[in-house]
């Protein structure tokens, strides 16, 4: 049985690399805006990818499921979360995919802050006069194997039934049941080299993960900063013992994240993995160890990402299309969700579709 998907807002393709992962599961069309996002997702899944921006797709093919997830940069609680956000709305393109694919499933993706927006209530009203069921989540990609604690936001609506959401296989080792342990940062770096031991790839031909375990340069008094901070410790941590390093806006700031200038823990999954990294200025991205921050390689461990998958694009745009991406354990759970759903559909698929409400 051939599952046909269309992604939408794909990026570098992380759910469909899950989904992927389950029998059956066919991308019959990705659309994706960034070009080099574009053309990772190309090398790796195929060249059926519309580039651009998504009002522009003239009218989108039969499909038994669709997924993705419409920027979340209104929404989220890093962001302004403006109500006037241009990119807020564009859950209206998504639900005119659905209108004219006509899936069984559809499952959407996003930060947790969506499911308060009255955007998202507008969206599960107009889904579910159209004939779905809409159910929400917010799921921890390390509940499912990811070495990271990721929470997202996940939407599943299930034409004439009611949505299933994955079982969940992992736990905090710290709360009691039979389920197998979170997967932890030392899982996900197994075999890693400590000292990277790749060049830079900026300008190179389209590179695999494990080409992406190259080192920065940083400046002398950076890496004294690092090696400031013990296991576990952050920027107030960097503070306490060399004051002289520390950046004045630091010390006239005595609260604020404990995740800043942060080391990560050998024993726990990473924190979520963002855009930048490669920043230890921007969250907790020290390796455990070694006084550098984690590695695109090691990024793409803690995402899940194959070995081999494929990246095009600059360091800065690679390390962007990995902080993006829906962990891949996390998504390949939701596709063997969704397989469960269409099997259980199948024998209803001669039933009238109901019409879908144009937005």
């Amino acid at each position: 049985m051939t599952v046909r998907v269309i992604d939408l807002f794909a990026g570098a393709g992380g759910l469909t690399a899950g989904f992927r992962r389950v029998r059956g599961m066919e991308s019959v069309l990705a659309v994706e805006f960034n070009e080099a996002a574009a053309e990772t997702y190309a090398q790796n899944f195929g060249d059926r990818i519309f580039v651009g921006d998504i009002k522009s797709v003239r009218r989108f093919p039969a499909a038994d499921v669709v997924v993705g997830g419409p920027p979340c940069q209104g929404f989220s609680a890093l962001g302004t979360r403006s109500p006037d956000d241009s990119r807020n709305d564009l859950w209206r393109e998504y639900l005119r995919a659905v209108r004219e694919s006509k899936p069984l499933v559809f499952v959407m993706e996003n930060v947790p802050e969506l499911l308060r927006s009255q955007q998202y209530a507008d969206f599960k009203a107009l889904a579910s006069l159209s004939g779905y069921v809409v159910r929400e989540r917010v799921l921890n990609s390390a509940d499912y194997g990811a070495a990271q604690r990721r929470r997202r936001a996940i939407v599943i609506g299930l034409r004439g039934g009611e949505p299933l959401f994955p079982l969940v296989t992992h736990r905090d080792p710290a709360k009691p049941g039979s389920l197998l342990s979170w997967r932890t940062v030392r899982d996900a770096f197994k075999d890693v080299p400590l000292k990277p031991d790749r060049r830079n790839p900026d300008g190179a031909k389209p590179v695999r993960s494990r080409d992406l375990h190259f080192a920065r340069t940083p400046h002398p008094e950076s890496i004294e900063r690092y090696r400031a901070v013990p296991a576990g410790g952050n920027r107030f941590d960097l503070q306490r013992r060399r004051p002289d390093l520390t950046p004045r806006c630091w010390v006239e700031k005595s609260t604020g994240s404990t995740d800043i200038f942060g080391r990560l823990w050998w024993d726990r999954p990473s924190v979520t993995v963002r855009t930048e990294f490669f920043k230890p200025e921007k969250g907790r991205y020290l390796h455990p160890v070694a006084d550098r921050p984690i590695t695109h390689f090691e990024a793409c461990r803690l995402q899940g990402f194959d070995d081999d998958f494929v990246w095009c694009g600059s360091k800065i745009e690679i390390a962007r299309q990995i902080g993006n991406a829906v962990p891949i354990p996390l998504a390949e759970a939701l596709g063997r969700a969704v397989s469960q759903m269409m099997k259980g559909k199948r024998g209803a698929a001669n039933l009238e579709q109901p019409a879908l409400l144009a937005v």
